[in-house]
Order: structure tokens, then sequence, then C-alpha cells
């Protein structure tokens, strides 16, 4: 189940770095963290989904990735998007 258009527009205009930012890191990891939320309710209420808990595993590893890319270029972005989306840091 995709987001919906609503969702996905108004956190890409409140994660974007400039008027049509789509692909920014800070942009996709906001995705992706709405996306994981959205599975992880759907596993609390289906627990035998396996096919969506691999994909949910997916995501998970992809913005794990993204968020070293980030922290790795610019400790400060880092430490801003983990606090605005309350993502656990090592």
């Amino acid at each position: 189940m995709p987001l919906d258009k609503e969702v996905k527009s108004k956190l890409i205009e409140e994660f974007s770095r400039h008027e049509g930012d789509t692909g920014s890191p800070e942009v996709q990891v906001a995705l992706l963290s709405s996306r994981i939320n959205q599975l992880t309710e759907h596993l609390r209420r289906n627990t035998h989904d396996e096919s969506s808990r691999r994909g949910l595993l997916k995501l998970v590893g992809q913005r794990r990735r993204l968020l070293a890319y980030i922290r790795r270029k610019d400790f400060q972005r880092y430490m801003a998007l983990t606090e605005r989306l309350n993502i656990r840091r090592k």
C-alpha cells in the first residue's frame, strides 16, 4: 500500500532543501520513515505477512544506509533529521 499523494507531497515540502527538491537524502529518509511506520502498523495487525516483513526489512536497511551517508557528510544535518523524525541513533 503506497503512501497517499497528500502525505507524500506534505513530507516532500517539509523536508526539502530547496524548491522542487524531491531527491535529497533528507526527503528520501522522511518518505522511507513514513512508509516504515505504515508497514509496522500493518504487521502488528497481520503477524503472518512474511512478504511485507521482508519489504519492511529492505526499507529499514535502505534508510540506515542513507542516514549513514548523511552522518558522514554533515553530522549536524544528521542530528537535526533524526530529532525531527524521532529515529533512534547509535
